[in-house]
């Protein structure tokens, strides 16, 4: 493999800024991840491990000037929206931090013996364990909460996994200003820098995912990456759990009442939605059903104007920009698909926010229309005028898994008139988050969170925003008869660290 120059580039130009590395070789992978490996014990102490996560937290705070200035000259999103990511990528340090000291993500359980019970139980003592180095793949359009420092690197840290970060090449070094302080972070705890390493390029990415030392993986991106990574993963001599998130339409039913009674507020709503952060968040709403009729068209209208008065903005990189112009071009280009608002080329670095529109019908079987049942990614949304509920069950029947999914109701079917609790029933299968009156743009770090989603949204049934997203790299060990002298002190009877645990059958706080 063939080391190649890793430059820092302004998406506003195109052009290059400096040169930040080089790619790794697979030599260099490979020192990665046994740094990562031998790194293993000093994460092992529950203490050590929850100061590092909020010294992190701490110092990454402290760098904030230099943190956001270099994330803004690399992905433009602003310092306004990267201020206010890099306090969420902190905050989620330290609610892990909380996570290990409470203990509870241990599920221990202990079952002394019982010679009554058919068959007899023998004395069991069960909990969780780290599965070992962790390789994560940063997304580009979270260079804070889901890269370096994301979610996926706070979660296996704080299961007292190692991790090596394949940087996104949209942010190269930002990934390296912030793995340096992760590591001096590490320091002060007296665990090595090697517990959190860092790689960049594509060849480095699959070198990564095919080490025999590496025993877990979490990836953001495109379904196309994701599933080349996921299948690699599986198709190891000894597969790996591979927690990818790779694609999502997230869709949006609003009901005739609803339209009917605020159409000019949630055509306000969702334009905000579709072109937060210029159309580039992996809940954006893709596909909304507006019923045919009077109550749509205002609706619709009141979309028109909020997106017509929305301006040109400039997407990660100009690949992404091809891949919009292009991708948007082909969905207009389809017999019956109007454009109210034409999205596509603003200015030769930006583009422009617009949706498209179609009848619920062509969308109700197989066809050419299939197309506008992907995900695309920046500034637009499709609107589907349904006729009739049938019209939009039959839509909603051909929709892939998601991360959300919404509906919007009136008042009264809000209060349980009406076909409320059945479209959330149809919704439910679609979507790990079914949101009511509401927009998914925004996804909050709080224990109750999922985000996940059936295929292609996720490729396992875990989430990876939330305290439980540190499940995904544990895996349960329970000891048979072991004499208590030899058990690891979490499962001792004494439980001398108090954890919460579930004692013959009682569960304990």
């Amino acid at each position: 493999m063939a080391a190649a120059p890793v430059w820092s580039v302004d998406p506003r130009t195109g052009k290059q800024r400096e040169q930040v590395a080089v790619e790794a070789t697979a030599q260099e992978v490979d020192a990665a991840v046994r740094a990562a490996h031998d790194a293993r014990a000093s994460l092992a102490d529950r203490t050590v491990r929850a100061a590092f996560l909020r010294t992190a937290a701490d110092r990454l705070q402290g760098a904030k000037d230099q943190l956001v200035e270099a994330a803004d000259a690399e992905t433009a999103l602003g310092p306004v929206r990267l201020t206010g990511e890099l306090a969420r990528t902190c905050y989620q340090l330290r609610a892990f931090a909380d996570i290990v000291d409470e203990g509870a993500f241990l599920d221990v359980v202990i079952n002394h013996p019982d010679d009554t019970a058919t068959p007899p139980i023998p004395d069991l003592r069960r909990y969780k364990v780290p599965l070992g180095v962790v390789a994560v793949y940063s997304a580009s359009n979270f260079p804070f909460a889901f890269s370096v420092a994301g979610g996926d690197t706070a979660s296996a840290l704080a299961a007292g996994c190692p991790v090596v970060v394949k940087a996104h090449p949209d942010h190269p070094a930002l990934s390296e200003l912030v793995a340096a302080v992760l590591r001096r972070a590490a320091a002060e705890h007296g665990i090595p820098e090697g517990a959190v390493g860092l790689v960049h390029g594509f060849e480095a990415g699959i070198e990564l995912i095919k080490h025999p030392l590496v025993s877990a993986a979490g990836f953001t991106g495109s379904v196309r990456g994701g599933r080349a990574l996921f299948d690699a993963a599986a198709a190891r001599p000894v597969p790996i759990p591979f927690h990818g998130e790779l694609g999502s339409l997230n869709p949006v039913v609003i009901t005739e009442a609803a339209a009917t009674e605020r159409g000019e507020t949630i055509g306000t709503g969702l334009a905000g939605s579709m072109t937060l952060g210029v159309g580039q968040f992996c809940v954006k709403p893709g596909l909304v059903l507006v019923p045919s009729g009077a109550a749509g068209d205002g609706l619709v209208k009141s979309l028109t104007d909020a997106v017509s008065d929305t301006d040109a903005g400039v997407l990660l990189d100009h690949r992404m920009r091809d891949n919009f112009i292009a991708g948007v071009a082909e969905r207009a280009g389809l017999p019956d698909v109007e454009t109210p608002v034409t999205p596509g080329a603003g200015s030769e670095h930006t583009v422009s926010a617009g949706f498209l529109t179609v009848a619920a019908d062509k969308l109700a079987a197989e066809g050419a229309y299939d197309l506008l049942l992907e995900e695309c990614f920046g500034p637009v949304t499709v609107v589907v005028r349904y006729d009739d509920d049938a019209q939009a069950r039959a839509v909603l029947s051909r929709l892939p898994g998601n991360l959300t999914a919404t509906v919007h109701l009136s008042t009264a079917e809000a209060a349980g008139e009406g076909r409320g609790g059945e479209i959330l029933a149809e919704l439910t299968p679609l979507a790990g988050r079914v949101l009511v009156n509401g927009w998914p743009t925004g996804v909050a770090v709080a224990p109750a969170q999922h985000h996940g989603g059936p295929y292609p949204a996720t490729t396992s049934t875990s989430t990876s925003v939330g305290g439980t997203a540190i499940e995904r790299w544990m895996r349960p060990v329970v000891y048979q008869g072991a004499p208590e002298a030899l058990l690891p002190v979490e499962l001792r009877d004494e439980n001398a660290l108090g954890l919460p645990r579930r004692f013959n059958g009682r569960l304990e706080r």
